[in-house]
């Protein structure tokens, strides 16, 4: 008997546990998400690990930048993660403990420890981590894994991976040393940084909206409640 949880049945525990509606333009974000990591979770190939979630939760606060009500974001979070059956406490903490290592490193040194040419002690886990996926060919590598890595980058050094020459080196560099393809890992990447930069601009249009339909009722208003002056008799 096939027990495999569907991705229906994922959305449908998704929705039962957060029930309060998903503005519109964030909606498209959270169920891709939401499928993208059912579609992992039920993979043969695939495992946890925490550059992973550092992908999964960097996507979840990048995409997520602006939606109101703030109180509601978590909620979003915590409805995902138990929808695939994980723990939203586990990605949170996995993501803060590598973004925290990040910044404490050179961009060199992390480059050199993340494509395993150098090997750092200051987290026995995850150097463990890297070095199995390096030596797993059967590694199931993922696009939320790659947003990960840039995660890493982006944290470490934000100038370098603004800079188009050594944003590719490094990505070229940590893709050889773990056996992942460099094309796979840098179209994933540009597609990530072109997605942002559409939602930024959709959030700028959707800001102006809102901006000039409140304008518009204040305008409304400020009419209705005018004191009318009577007119003034000819005679």
């Amino acid at each position: 008997m096939n027990n495999v949880r569907t991705v229906s049945d994922t959305k449908r525990t998704f929705y039962s546990l957060h029930t309060r509606p998903i503005n519109t333009i964030y909606r498209r974000v959270v169920e891709e998400l939401m499928v993208e990591m059912h579609l992992l979770s039920v993979n043969v190939d695939f495992s946890y690990n925490p550059i992973y979630a550092l992908g999964v939760v960097t996507t979840f606060d990048r995409f997520m930048q602006g939606y109101q009500p703030e109180r509601d974001k978590e909620s979003i979070f915590h409805a995902i993660c138990q929808a695939v059956e994980q723990e939203a406490q586990r990605y949170r903490h996995d993501a803060e403990r590598l973004q925290t290592l990040a910044k404490s490193l050179a961009a060199n040194d992390l480059i050199a420890w993340l494509s395993q040419t150098n090997h750092l002690n200051q987290d026995p886990d995850l150097q463990l981590q890297l070095q199995a996926i390096a030596n797993n060919s059967q590694f199931k590598y993922n696009r939320l894994f790659a947003i990960g890595l840039f995660s890493l980058l982006e944290q470490s050094d934000p100038d370098l991976v603004k800079d188009d020459k050594q944003r590719t080196d490094a990505i070229n560099t940590i893709a050889a040393g773990l056996h992942l393809s460099e094309d796979k890992l840098s179209k994933d990447l540009e597609l990530y940084r072109s997605n942002l930069e559409k939602m930024s601009q959709a959030l700028v249009v959707m800001a102006d909206m809102i901006s000039a339909d409140r304008k518009k009722r204040e305008q409304r208003q400020q009419q209705s409640t005018a004191p009318v002056t009577p007119p003034t008799a000819n005679e």
